[in-house]
């Protein structure tokens, strides 16, 4: 039997491809049971009692076609069509390359006072109060805060005593979030200049409500392990000075924007609900849209996408800080998670990613975050009387207007989805505060 003799270099050459063949299937065996320890963990980690009693929202699709106009910038005015029951599932990629076309999570359909992004953060975070005895919040925003409002609403309708510290003066006329806040919680007002140490008089307001027999707690001193799977933690043990009262308080205060590791629970339950495969699925390349006030939402977005091994991107439009402060405030919220989870397999993910999952994006017409700038309320106007969506102009606005570009890139093969955050009641003091805005609209 003749026996053919190879070349040396053809033999190395050879087990060269086979050492990169058996590297390359080690690797994504190694990638497959880690994004398989991953979702478990996931499931565990979403295995709770929530405030939201299924994790379901609409989803609409909003067609986008230009209309021949153009803007003084040059842009083209750009019109919309709302589909409100769009086909979704595997086959999305396809249909979506007919024609550009964007589609956005109503979250602001949740509650008619609790809804988009706050009723997601607040989602795991009022169980856990319950779970610990709470009787008393204390939190803080602006004057037409979405969040103060939120909690408000929402601890009333548990029973718990709300208490809020709002910025600026009280308004001749109480409107949109200033009114609810004031309807359902205890507000009192707090000069701009000694807001900026809001952590302070926080902390002295709780102690004030806390009593002498009561005791205060700042939000994330609950977030240990045990409270993450639903044990019951450890109780409150310090006892803090302040005014005789004869009922023990339980006091907790409540970042601003609800800025803590327990509310990303809320927006990964989303994540994980979008991903079945009768919606956004698995496999898909999808970009999420969200506009970022605290950033803490498009935190969650990107950590549930990252956790769940999602081919998802999530680009967060930056309203009220620069990117470095975007960015600090990523890696805070990422230091926490981990401490709260103590997940090897969510480090390793995280290490993977060098601990960012966010895009932030600046606004295409930067500016002082609470400014509303000509032509964005008559923008808000036609995108309403054009799909039934009503957007602001602080905050939604500005992630339509990135999720309708994106929409239109040339070759674009991943879909764009906005998150809808709400926030619409503020509309009704924007109207209070910029009158000659809102008295120049007209019909379209």
């Amino acid at each position: 039997m003749l026996v053919k003799l190879l070349p040396r270099s053809a033999v190395v050459s050879a087990a060269k491809r086979d050492v990169h063949s058996c590297l390359v299937a080690a690797n994504a065996k190694e990638n497959s049971v880690l994004k398989l320890s991953t979702v478990e963990f996931v499931s565990k980690l979403l295995d709770r009692r929530w405030a939201l009693r299924i994790p379901d929202a609409q989803i609409h699709q909003v067609m986008v076609c230009g209309s021949g106009r153009f803007k003084q910038q040059g842009s083209e005015v750009l019109e919309f069509r709302n589909n409100s029951g769009p086909s979704l599932g595997d086959s999305m990629a396809a249909r979506n390359l007919r024609q550009p076309v964007f589609y956005v999570v109503r979250d602001d359909l949740l509650h008619p006072l609790v809804n988009g992004n706050k009723a997601r953060k607040l989602d795991a975070l009022l169980p856990l109060l319950e779970d610990n005895s709470v009787t008393d919040v204390v939190t803080c925003g602006g004057c037409q805060s979405a969040h103060a409002a939120a909690v408000a609403v929402s601890c009333a309708e548990r029973g718990l005593k709300t208490h809020l510290l709002l910025r600026g003066e009280q308004p001749e006329i109480l409107t949109g979030y200033t009114l609810i806040s004031t309807l359902h919680g205890n507000i009192n007002y707090v000069e701009r200049s000694l807001y900026a140490r809001r952590d302070e008089i926080l902390s002295r307001h709780a102690n004030m409500i806390a009593g002498s027999n009561g005791s205060v707690q700042w939000l994330s001193d609950l977030l240990e392990p045990a409270s993450v799977y639903h044990v019951p933690p450890k109780q409150i043990v310090s006892q803090l000075d302040g005014s005789s009262n004869t009922m023990n308080k339980k006091v907790i205060i409540i970042n601003e924007g609800a800025g803590d590791a327990v509310a990303l629970l809320g927006v990964i339950r989303l994540v994980q609900y979008l991903s079945q495969g009768h919606l956004f699925g698995k496999v898909q390349a999808v970009k999420i849209i969200v506009d970022a006030g605290t950033g803490t939402t498009a935190v969650g977005l990107g950590l549930g996408a990252l956790c769940l091994g999602l081919p998802w991107e999530v680009h967060a439009v930056m309203l009220a800080d620069s990117v470095e402060g975007y960015r600090k405030k990523e890696q805070s919220l990422i230091s926490e998670f981990r401490k709260m989870c103590e997940s090897p397999e969510i480090d390793l993910r995280l290490n993977g990613a060098k601990y960012e999952v966010v895009h932030w994006v600046e606004r295409n017409r930067p500016r002082k975050f609470g400014n509303v700038l000509k032509g964005e309320v008559e923008e808000c106007q036609r995108i309403a009387q054009q799909t039934g969506i009503l957007v602001d102009p602080i905050y939604t606005l500005a992630a339509w207007e990135l999720a309708a570009q994106l929409s239109q890139e040339q070759g674009a093969s991943a879909g764009v989805a906005m998150l809808h955050t709400g926030g619409t009641l503020g509309i009704f003091g924007l109207a209070q505060r910029y009158k000659p805005h809102f008295q120049n609209l007209k019909a379209h």
